[in-house]
C-alpha cells in the first residue's frame, strides 16, 4: 500500500479497502460471519454531525408499483441487478451515474496518478475532468516534443484505454488557462480528435470549487518553479521570505449573469464540436447560477459542495465557507436539466441521496485519487464496482429500476429540511 497520500477526515481507510477489495468490502468482513449479530450502530467511518446530506436516510416504502411493471416486463421477480447505471453526463453515455472530479494542476495528482485515474475511468466508460491550471504550471508540451506532460499524458491515456460508445473528457478552463490558449490548443490537437470524432469531449468553464469559494487556485511551489510561472501568476511570501516555497495564487475570475451568459455563448461558437460544461463553487445564488447556465445552452452545471476539494485550501475556508452539499441541492431543486454534484462523494448512499435530490451523476476527487494511489492498474475500477453495487442494491430497494427514476420521495428528511417548491426556480 502506498504512503504518498493522505486524506485527514476522510474516510481513506474504507476507500483504499474497496480499491483493494471491491464489492465485496461493501458487507462486513466475512469472518464474522456466521458468529456475529449486526444491526444499527457506529460505523467505521463517523461522518460529520452537522452534515444535512448523511442526516437524511433512504426511505424504502412498503407497496412498489414499478417494482411490479418490472415483474411483468421480466416474467420473474426482479432483482437488484436489474437496475440499470446507465444515464448521459453532460452529452456523454456513461455506464453509471459517475465521473471523475478535477485534480487540477495540484502536486498529488503527478503524472503517474493522473494518467492511471484516467485510463481507469476510461476502462469504466465513465468520463474524466482534467482540472485548470494545469497547462500554465506544467506546460502544454515538453521542450523537445518528446515527452508528455500531465495534460496531454491524461487525454491521452483516456483516449488509449476507452471504447467508441461510452464516457468522455472534460477540460476545465480559468482565467490564467485562458490566458495559455489551453481551449484553443486541445481542440486542435490530433491527441484530441478520438474523442472530437465520437463527441466525448467537454470544455468546463470554471466560476469556482467547493474547497475555495471565491477564490482562485491556490499551491505551494519551489521557488525555481515560481519564477518560471511569475508572468502568469501571481505569489504571495505566506510562508516567509526565508521559505523556498511560495503561494501561487491564481484569480478566480469575475462572473455576473451576463458575463456568464456571454461566456457560455463564445464557447459554443468557438468550439462547435465539443459540450459545454460549468463548474460552480457553492455560493449562495447557485440556484440562479445555475439556471443561467442552462438558459445560455450549457450541456451540463456541476456544483460543488464546501465539503469538495483535493487540493491547498485555507483551514478557515474549509470548516466556515460555502454552502454543504445539501444545500446546493435544496436551492437548484429537480430540474429537467443535467446537474452534476461533488463533494465527500466515495460510497452509494449519499450519491443516492444526491441522485435522488436532483443530479444526473456524482463526482469522485479524493475517493479517486486515494482509490488510484493504492492499486495504479484496478483501485479506482474496483471502487466504481462497490459503489456500482451499492447504487443498484439501494436503488432497487425504493422499488426503482433505473437510477434516473430516484426521486425527493425515496428520501426521510431531517425535521428542518424544506424542498423548494416546483415554482421557486432560480430564486
Amino acid at each position: 500500500m502506498s504512503t504518498k497520500l493522505v486524506a485527514h477526515g476522510f474516510p481513506e481507510e474504507q476507500v483504499r479497502s474497496r480499491a483493494r477489495h471491491g464489492a465485496a468490502a461493501v458487507f462486513p468482513a466475512q469472518s464474522g460471519y456466521g458468529s456475529g449479530l449486526l444491526g444499527a450502530g457506529p460505523a467505521p467511518y463517523t461522518p460529520d454531525p452537522d452534515d444535512e446530506l448523511e442526516r437524511i436516510r433512504i426511505a424504502p416504502p412498503i407497496f412498489m408499483p414499478e417494482r411490479l411493471k418490472k415483474l411483468i416486463d421480466l416474467g420473474r421477480e426482479p432483482l437488484y441487478s436489474d437496475v440499470d447505471l446507465e444515464t448521459v453526463i453532460g452529452g456523454f453515455t456513461s455506464r453509471m451515474p459517475l465521473y471523475v472530479s478535477a485534480f487540477g494542476s495540484t502536486q498529488v495528482a503527478s503524472h503517474d496518478l493522473g494518467e492511471a485515474a484516467g485510463r481507469q475511468a476510461a476502462q469504466l466508460g465513465v468520463p474524466l475532468v482534467i482540472g485548470e491550471n494545469v497547462v500554465p504550471v506544467n506546460g502544454y508540451r515538453s521542450a523537445d516534443d518528446a515527452g508528455v506532460t500531465p495534460l496531454l499524458g491524461r487525454i491521452a491515456a483516456y483516449a488509449e484505454a476507452a471504447g467508441v460508445e461510452y464516457g468522455g473528457v472534460a477540460v476545465q478552463q480559468s482565467t490564467e488557462d485562458a490566458d495559455a490558449e489551453v481551449w484553443n490548443l486541445i481542440y486542435s490537437d490530433p491527441v484530441s480528435e478520438p474523442l472530437l470524432a465520437t463527441g466525448r469531449l467537454a470544455f468546463e468553464l470554471k466560476v469556482g470549487q467547493g474547497a475555495k469559494p471565491g477564490l482562485g487556485g491556490l499551491t505551494v511551489l519551489d521557488r525555481d518553479t515560481a519564477g518560471r510561472v511569475a508572468e502568469q501568476y501571481a505569489t504571495d511570501e505566506v510562508f516567509g521570505a526565508d521559505s523556498d516555497r511560495v503561494l501561487r495564487v491564481s484569480s478566480p475570475g469575475t462572473f455576473t449573469e451576463e458575463i456568464l451568459r456571454q461566456q457560455i455563448r463564445l464557447m459554443r461558437n468557438n468550439f462547435p464540436r465539443v459540450k459545454v460544461w460549468v463548474k460552480l463553487h457553492p455560493g449562495r445564488d447557485v440556484a440562479l447560477a445555475a439556471a443561467t447556465a442552462w438558459a445560455a445552452g450549457a450541456d451540463a452545471v456541476t456544483v460543488d459542495g464546501a465539503e469538495g476539494g483535493t487540493a491547498w485550501a485555507p483551514t478557515g475556508f474549509l470548516s466556515h465557507v460555502g454552502l454543504p452539499l445539501a444545500d446546493c441541492l435544496r436551492r437548484v431543486g429537480r430540474k429537467d436539466r443535467c446537474l452534476l454534484a461533488s463533494g465527500r462523494m466515495w460510497e452509494g448512499t449519499r450519491a443516492v441521496k444526491a441522485l435522488a435530490l436532483g443530479a444526473r451523476a456524482v463526482g469522485l476527487g479524493r475517493a479517486a485519487l486515494l482509490a488510484v494511489d493504492e492499486d495504479r492498474e484496478a483501485g479506482l475500477r474496483r471502487l466504481a464496482e462497490a459503489f456500482a453495487l451499492e447504487v443498484r442494491m439501494l436503488t432497487s430497494a425504493v422499488g426503482k429500476y433505473h437510477v434516473n427514476a430516484l426521486d425527493p420521495q425515496d428520501l426521510l428528511f431531517p425535521a428542518a429540511w424544506r424542498m423548494p417548491s416546483a415554482a421557486s426556480g432560480a430564486a
